[in-house]
């Protein structure tokens, strides 16, 4: 027999204080002698000697309740195994993504998995346990208790292959340790399977907690559906798994002003619409009630007052089509005839148009390059005249494809880069058959399928892009193309207008890269932050003439209102939710994974891990007997006279 705390068994020297005692009291006593009570002399002694015998077992069974009681804690321990001596090595993952919020009997999931392990480990036993977003290597539970009581909830999930690749390196190198990875997770199904490869030096063990109730409710997205030159209408999306709802509140609130509230009828999903005065600064929260998961029941968007977007066509042709799609509640457009140009307007915009032009002298190139180096946009749309020397020179600057000789057959436009960044949102569908638009002359141009958003019947590029610059293969004159009269001509010039600057989305998506432009002269040395609260970030940003871009990624980490501020100046606010991937609560049937063994509770994988090196703990049978003891005590001194 072993001891985990064999110190504790100095404690046994105490026993020598009730032995002491009971000698005191088993002190002789003096006779007196007494006239005529030769009956009472004889009772008296048969009192005496059953005294003395009830001393003599109460002492015993105190010696052995105390006995008993300090080897108790003392925790001791048998073994009948030769792998008893072998170095045993534990990892656990603990999974706490958001769907870990669902509840279950001792509330929610990662609440009762942490609780479970706190209870069921060894308080000083050295193991690592690792979560999405925090690592505990070679510690103890008595360690880090207070850390995994006060663990919150990750946006990023491990996947769960590369959370078994990551535990499997927090082992040791000595191969002749027992090495025991167990993965405590809800195994929610994700893109990527569990393959669990067959490892003979790991037991990998997979503890499944499965939720009270699956059902959940959350908001899943919100979108401006209609704009009028009052009022701007959201349109909320709204999901349910579970049972149908037929009231479910939604409130919309500006800071932490209720605005407005209403109420779906929800069976699957559906979509409720507010409507908020336009041209107002509102920082929007919209919130449901379910007593789910959490995290996707509020969610956070933010409207500014519009930046208008800089647009400059230098022409040569007629713009009337380019003022008529870039209209001043958007876009700032100036028109300059291209003999009459000012050199140093060009720095202030955010998209150049080159309608049509003739030639390109070598000056406006420079500018031109220069201009898109520091985040500017061009849409070049040549001329039937054009020099190709010039145009040339100009597509070599951003690895476009050089314009052969001009070619007089009339073509039709009939392919469409529907998964181009510029057409998103545009079709409802793919469209397949409707009125091409055509052109009656065109330049030759190496084909590149990645760079073109539309192309020819042929495959041969119509409209390509390469970084900011788009550029036209043949004229919109109406004398030598219908693509001014095309539909597409609207979304495809307003688009590239719009992305010229990107004036914020109504939200982001936290642990996304996200490219944000802030429309903003920086003086040198000056840096844009983000303040959340007494928070602060300097985010990685770029700084251009007009613009500042931002890049989100690791920042913020909570979902909320953040402002963009230069120094104490106060430029914006930013909205960030979580990704709600984790809302639906679809789950893995890891009964059958190959290579891994399956547990119902924490409490199970520990003691198998426990029972797989047949260390049998004794000390509950010595708190029994201790007990036992103690009521064989109170029933002597009770009855024995």
């Amino acid at each position: 027999m072993q001891f985990k705390h064999p110190e504790l068994l100095y404690a046994l020297f105490l026993l020598i204080i009730p032995i002491i005692v009971h000698l005191f009291q088993l002190r002789k006593f003096k006779s007196v002698p007494f006239t005529n009570v030769q009956f009472l002399k004889e009772l008296t002694i048969q009192t005496r000697k059953s005294s003395q015998l009830k001393k003599w077992l109460t002492l015993i069974t105190r010696l052995l309740l105390l006995a008993f009681t300090i080897i108790a804690f003392a925790q001791p321990y048998i073994s009948n195994s030769e792998s008893f001596n072998t170095k045993s090595e534990t990892v656990i993952y603990l999974d706490n993504s958001f769907s870990m919020q669902s509840p279950s009997t001792n509330g929610s999931l990662l609440n009762s998995a942490i609780q479970d392990i706190i209870e069921n480990v060894d308080e000083n036993e050295q193991l690592s346990i690792f979560t999405n977003d925090a690592n505990f290597n070679n510690t103890s539970i008595k360690a880090i208790k207070n850390e995994l009581i006060q663990l919150k909830h990750s946006a990023n999930q491990l996947a769960y292959d590369a959370a078994i690749l990551k535990g499997k390196k927090l082992f040791s190198n000595d191969e002749s340790s027992i090495k025991n990875l167990v993965l405590v997770s809800d195994f929610q199904q994700k893109a990527e399977a569990i393959t669990a490869t067959n490892d003979s030096l790991i037991n990998l063990k997979l503890v499944q907690l499965k939720p009270t109730n699956q059902s959940n409710i959350g908001i899943d997205s919100v979108f401006i559906s209609k704009t009028t030159v009052e009022n701007i209408e959201l349109t909320v999306g709204i999901k349910n798994q579970g049972d149908p709802i037929e009231t479910l509140p939604v409130s919309l609130y500006n800071d932490d002003k209720l605005i407005a509230k209403t109420a779906v009828n929800i069976s699957n999903e559906t979509t409720t619409n507010f409507t908020i005065p336009v041209n107002t600064v509102f920082n929007g929260k919209l919130v449901i009630e379910d007593s789910n998961l959490q995290y996707d029941n509020t969610l956070y968007f933010n409207i500014d007052r519009r930046e208008k977007i800089n647009v400059l066509a230098i022409n040569e042709a007629d713009d009337f089509f380019l003022k008529k799609i870039y209209t001043s509640d958007e876009f700032e457009y100036t028109s300059s005839n291209f003999n009459a140009l000012n050199y140093n307007t060009i720095e202030r915009q955010n998209l150049i148009i080159l309608n049509e032009l003739n030639t390109i002298p070598n000056a406006l190139i420079t500018t031109l390059k220069s201009f898109t180096d520091n985040g500017g946009s061009i849409l070049i749309i040549p001329s039937v005249n054009s020099t190709l020397i010039a145009y040339n020179q100009l597509f070599n600057q951003y690895n476009l494809s050089n314009f052969g000789a001009i070619n007089s057959i009339e073509k039709k436009i009939t392919t469409i880069n529907f998964s181009h960044p510029l057409l998103n949102n545009v079709f409802d569908k793919r469209v397949n058959n409707f009125q091409y638009p055509k052109v009656n002359s065109f330049y030759t141009n190496a084909t590149n399928s990645v760079n073109s958003i539309l192309s020819f019947e042929d495959g041969m590029s119509f409209l390509a892009q390469s970084g900011t610059a788009f550029r036209f293969s043949a004229a919109l004159d109406p004398a030598n193309s219908n693509f001014k009269n095309s539909p597409l001509i609207v979304p495809v010039l307003y688009n590239i207008g719009k992305q010229s600057l990107k004036t914020g989305n109504l939200f982001y998506t936290i642990g996304q890269e996200n490219s944000i432009d802030i429309a903003t002269q920086l003086q040198q040395d000056d840096i844009l932050t983000l303040v959340n609260g007494d928070n602060s970030v300097i985010p990685l940003q770029q700084t251009y003439d007009n613009k500042v871009e931002l890049i989100t990624n690791t920042y913020p980490d909570i979902a909320g209102i953040i402002s963009v501020k230069n120094k104490d100046s106060f430029l914006k606010n930013l909205s960030f939710n979580f990704n709600r991937n984790e809302s639906q609560l679809n789950y893995f049937d890891i009964q059958n994974i190959a290579n891994t063994s399956m547990n119902n509770s924490v409490a199970t994988a520990i003691s198998d891990i426990k029972s797989a090196t047949n260390v049998n703990e004794l000390w509950k049978w010595f708190v029994i007997f201790a007990v036992i003891f103690l009521i064989i005590e109170m029933l002597i001194l009770k009855f024995l006279k």
